[in-house]
């Protein structure tokens, strides 16, 4: 079989994903001028220039120049849409979303409003596309503990419509012990735990994450590979990395798509899945993700199955839930 014609059809489960990273330059455009924000750049055109990195850091000013012009439900409401949309034409069944409400709390938009509209969207895109959803809740680690915590508290009332929380922005500087408490705290609330670690940051943050935040997945991880301990605790443990080609080489995190550790991290053991980050900013939603790391590093047939499997099996989705994909995954 074709493994690029595989890809396209076969249902697909993503597990990181950043909806302000989803927002293209053409909607950040439209929401801009009807809520009469001014940013920083004139036209459409000039976003897209502004879209080459050199570093995480780089991404995550225009990262945040963007998501300033997010002030209603309605703005929350149309830019997961077009993700939703995306995710029906490229046949992805089931979607783990990561928000970052103190990007817009910070602004003085309310916490009820950024999900009221994320909201209004997943059960649009469930009833309209068959395309369920879970939203991870993700603390901003450049920013204080104590902030982490006013965000928990902000996301209580509204504790059943979150799956989880996640450690994201600039990881350099900013390990997964400055936020252990509230990531406690977290648990205790019934969330599920997951952490960036090992994007830019050392193996040691991954080490971190484990031991102190007790997380259920590791997003990015590529740094793992550089400590043989770690490698074998992930395997033996069954310890899914969410990984992002594209915006590993939009970050420099990797220089070129042939010397991407994915197929390593398969050889080796590791559970790692296919995601696109923040597709807006890094070039291509998840099929672009897998058509471009099948073609650099010339992966099989069986390779792409277990990547696709393993986005299935380390969902948060129910067991019973999991088995039906996973049958189709094999049957494709």
């Amino acid at each position: 079989m074709d493994i690029i014609s595989y890809i396209k059809k076969v249902p697909k489960a993503e597990l990181h994903l950043h909806i302000e990273g989803t927002f293209e330059p053409e909607l950040m455009f439209e929401i801009a001028q009807r809520n009469q924000v001014k940013i920083p750049y004139n036209s459409v055109e000039e976003v897209k220039k502004a879209y080459q990195f050199n570093c995480l850091q780089d991404f995550l000013d225009i990262y945040y120049a963007g998501a300033s012009v997010l002030l209603y439900d309605q703005d929350f409401y149309d830019l997961t849409m077009a993700y939703f949309k995306h995710c029906a034409e490229e046949n992805v069944v089931h979607t783990e979303i990561m928000f970052d409400p103190q990007t817009h709390t910070k602004r003085g938009v309310s916490f009820e409003t950024v999900i009221s509209g994320i909201k209004r969207a997943q059960d649009d895109a469930e009833k309209n596309f068959g395309i369920t959803s879970y939203l991870i809740m993700s603390y901003l680690r450049h920013l204080s503990e104590e902030d982490a915590f006013e965000t928990l508290e902000q996301s209580l009332p509204y504790k059943h419509l979150i799956k989880a929380v996640g450690l994201d922005s600039s990881e350099k500087g900013n390990p997964p012990s400055k936020f252990q408490k509230v990531f406690a705290a977290s648990v205790k609330e019934g969330y599920k735990i997951v952490a960036h670690a090992g994007e830019e940051g050392p193996a040691e943050y991954v080490w971190e994450a484990l031991d102190l935040l007790k997380i259920d997945r590791i997003d990015h991880g590529n740094n793992s590979l550089t400590d043989e301990k770690l490698v074998n605790y992930l395997v033996e443990n069954k310890m899914a990395l969410t990984v992002c080609p594209l915006s590993n080489t939009a970050l420099r995190v990797v220089d070129d798509l042939k010397q991407h550790p994915i197929k390593k991290m398969l050889d080796l053991g590791i559970k790692a899945t296919v995601n696109s980050d923040d597709p807006a900013y890094f070039g291509g939603y998840i099929t672009k993700n897998y058509t471009e790391i099948i073609e650099a590093l010339d992966l099989s047939l069986e390779d792409v199955k277990t990547l696709v499997s393993n986005s299935f099996e380390y969902s948060f989705l129910d067991e019973e839930t999991k088995k039906k994909y996973l049958q189709l995954v094999h049957e494709n």
